[in-house]
């Protein structure tokens, strides 16, 4: 997956599938498209009925003839049809309408670190049957960096925690490429579940997914402040309706188990990098980006446990798209030297 830049720059189109949302950047116009990854469609006649943040609004909400669908799953494409119908219709008719002036349109996208051929495959077909005729791809975790404005191509160490909504990227780079990278399985939609299984075990309490957010809000404050938090929810003996008040120390301990994964995957990857590398982290730190990145004390519980400098990215969920747009734009310099004359 090693494309240049110069094959970037003659692309018109980024698009960064992530588990969570899908954002598009069209050239010399920025992010045209910032919408949730979901589709409503109606199972009896197969039309869409909402795309983006309209859908998502539906879920858990639908009678059985409407079934909302991710067609996007933890970065991967998991159903081309469905991806290709939710990017119709989510860009409108300023991209379709570049592809009738140009059409030899070249498109780049972000793909996970480490990606299967597979997935590399479902990612550059649904850009073709969208009527790309070439498409790049882009380590996300490159694009990200750039985006959040590390020096990647110097010879220096940079670290960086992409943090997902199904999983988290932990890697190292330096001169333009990835030295060392793990991925672990938590991100933010797992921190959400222990928060959920929580209640429900400690105060019998069924809590609607939209609810977690506030509770994210109330975790920011500190606790001489506010130690308490007030979540409603439904009963799980009666069903009925109920609000409790919450110990916000006790849900920060649930969450902690699937945030010490992440450490130990920070752990692992200085494990395998050079002493040299090491040292030049312990100065500049760690960036974390993504949309998980802002998860109340994240950063500090990370700083704690391996005392090295944690930074949260301006805009850490468009890190990855904004980078890619840099690279398309012409806005980042060569990765890589040329060789020496003789």
């Amino acid at each position: 997956m090693t494309v240049s830049l110069e094959q970037l720059r003659r692309c018109t189109v980024a698009v960064d599938l992530g588990a969570a949302r899908t954002r598009v950047y069209l050239k010399r116009f920025g992010v045209i498209v910032d919408a949730p990854s979901a589709v409503a469609v109606n199972t009896r006649s197969g039309a869409l009925i909402a795309v983006g943040a309209p859908a998502e609004r539906m879920v858990g909400r639908t009678p059985e003839h409407i079934r909302v669908v991710r067609p996007v799953s933890n970065g991967t494409v998991v159903d081309i049809d469905m991806a290709r119908r939710m990017l119709r219709a989510l860009i409108g008719d300023r991209i379709r309408r570049a592809w009738r002036r140009k059409p030899m349109l070249r498109a780049a996208v972000c793909v996970p670190h480490d990606a299967e051929p597979l997935v590399q495959r479902a990612a550059v077909e649904t850009l073709t049957g969208m009527g790309a005729r070439r498409v790049e791809l882009v380590d996300s975790l490159i694009a990200a960096a750039v985006g959040s404005g590390l020096p990647v191509e110097e010879p220096e160490a940079t670290m960086i925690v992409m943090c997902g909504a199904a999983s988290s990227h932990v890697a190292v780079l330096s001169l333009g490429s990835i030295v060392a990278a793990e991925t672990v399985p938590v991100g933010g939609e797992i921190i959400d579940r222990a928060v959920i299984q929580h209640l429900r075990n400690q105060h019998e309490l069924m809590l609607p997914h939209q609810a977690v957010h506030p509770l994210h809000l109330a975790l920011s404050v500190a606790p001489p402040e506010q130690s308490e938090a007030e979540v409603y929810g439904r009963d799980v003996s009666t069903g009925l309706f109920r609000t409790v008040c919450v110990d916000t120390e006790s849900v920060r301990a649930a969450i902690r188990p699937p945030l010490t994964a992440m450490v130990d995957a920070i752990r692992g990857v200085l494990r395998q990098c050079q002493p040299d590398l090491v040292a030049d982290l312990a100065d500049r730190g760690i960036m974390l980006v993504g949309g998980s990145a802002l998860l109340p004390g994240l950063d500090s519980m990370l700083r704690q446990a391996t005392g090295m400098p944690v930074h949260v990215a301006e805009q850490p969920a468009v890190c990855a798209v904004e980078g890619l747009g840099a690279m398309v734009e012409g806005r980042v310099r060569l990765l890589h030297r040329d060789p020496l004359s003789r």
